[in-house]
């Protein structure tokens, strides 16, 4: 959670302190920040925060009846862009979007071309133009704050959301700043993952999890065989439909825009140690550990301590931003500056989700 409106937080404050929820009708107007609302664009809409305590996200809604979201957007993206990186996210609440070609063409008017969900690491289906579904995992099930495509080489720099249909209950999205993450993670295990770097072990066609096809949305071995070379992406066929891909990835990276330094790895959910105690046990006495359908080590293939992924989990936890969806909201996340999660939910829940702005690590920052 932040602390302070200019940004400041303190690590060591209490877990209770540092996580709050805020209800959809409980925002409050409080003071903007240096990136002024231009004059044609103040006269239009109006700008807030959730909490006076929070500046993630911005929550922008509109001052009069009749703002139509994307005509508005077009004429302020130089307001939006630099909001964004200031906040890390920006929340448009009580405007009038409904469906998901609506959305697709406010994200091209903003953000440009879209972007396909390519090397995938979770189940989506595909709505519109490049729309998705929100990661189709089962309603019970939480999934942790993280970065998309952090497991990777490349991400999409911009994501939004679209809340189509509000859960019963639940089914929050919550958000951290991860420059707070990054300064929060103990400074030990923070500069020993900085100094060993991360590998991705992943293997298809085991039955579990995700195929290779699905993953990399082709039949073809050539094709895979050219996106991981493209990628940097060791390979490996193992029989006549196995797949076992590694990847040394970076920990941290230094936002090309902000310059500051940034937590953008999935080590914490790539981890053996977070699936449930009999699911892990269970895996673990079918396969041998390198063929495990995903798995995470240090760049050197050395293990890592479960202590310190619970360490990690721990600050995420303690700076989760969690607020209620209402129905057409729609969020847009710098993908570097904020992580993103989802709360288990009742009943239906449909969020959609678009990415745009592809991103490369530099060897400088890939922490290998």
């Amino acid at each position: 959670m932040c602390l302070s409106p200019d940004g400041g937080g303190d690590c060591e404050k209490t877990e209770e302190m540092n996580n709050f929820q805020v209800s959809q009708n409980s925002w409050t107007s409080v003071g903007t920040t240096s990136a002024k609302i231009p004059a044609s664009a103040g006269e239009l809409v109006t700008t807030a925060y959730l909490s006076s305590g929070c500046r993630l996200p911005l929550v922008i809604t509109p001052a009069t009846a009749g703002v139509e979201l994307t005509n508005w957007a077009a004429r302020n993206r130089e307001f939006l862009e630099s909001r964004l990186l200031e906040e890390g996210g920006i929340l448009f609440r009580n405007f009038d979007l409904r469906t998901a070609e609506e959305f697709e063409g406010l994200i091209e008017t903003v953000s440009g071309k879209l972007l396909d969900y390519s090397y995938r690491s979770t189940p989506r289906t595909l709505v519109s133009g490049r729309i998705y579904t929100s990661t189709e995992y089962p309603a019970h099930q939480s999934i942790p704050l993280h970065n998309e495509h952090s497991y990777s080489r490349r991400w999409p720099m911009k994501l939004w959301f679209f809340s189509m249909q509000v859960a019963d209950g639940g089914g929050e999205t919550p958000i951290a700043d991860s420059r707070k993450l990054y300064q929060c993670i103990p400074t030990e295990i923070r500069e020993c993952f900085e100094r060993k770097g991360l590998m991705y072990v992943r293997n298809y066609g085991t039955g579990l999890d995700l195929s290779w096809q699905d993953v990399f949305q082709t039949t073809s071995r050539a094709e895979v065989e050219d996106y991981c070379r493209r990628a940097e992406i060791e390979f490996e066929w193992i029989g006549a439909e196995q797949l076992r891909t590694r990847q040394r990835c970076q920990v941290s990276a230094q936002h090309p825009q902000t310059g500051e330094m940034v937590w953008f790895n999935q080590a914490h959910l790539f981890h053996i140690s977070r699936l449930p105690l009999e699911a892990r046990d269970w895996l673990l006495s079918t396969f041998a550990e390198a063929d495990l359908p995903r798995n995470v080590y240090f760049a050197d293939g050395s293990a890592i301590e479960p202590e310190m992924v619970n360490e990690i989990l721990r600050v995420y936890e303690q700076q989760a931003v969690i607020f209620s969806w209402s129905a057409r909201d729609v969020l847009l996340i710098d993908n570097m500056l904020t992580a993103h999660g989802r709360q288990p939910f009742s009943g239906k829940r449909r969020v959609v989700v678009g990415m745009s702005h592809e991103s490369t690590a530099q060897p400088s920052l890939a922490n290998d």
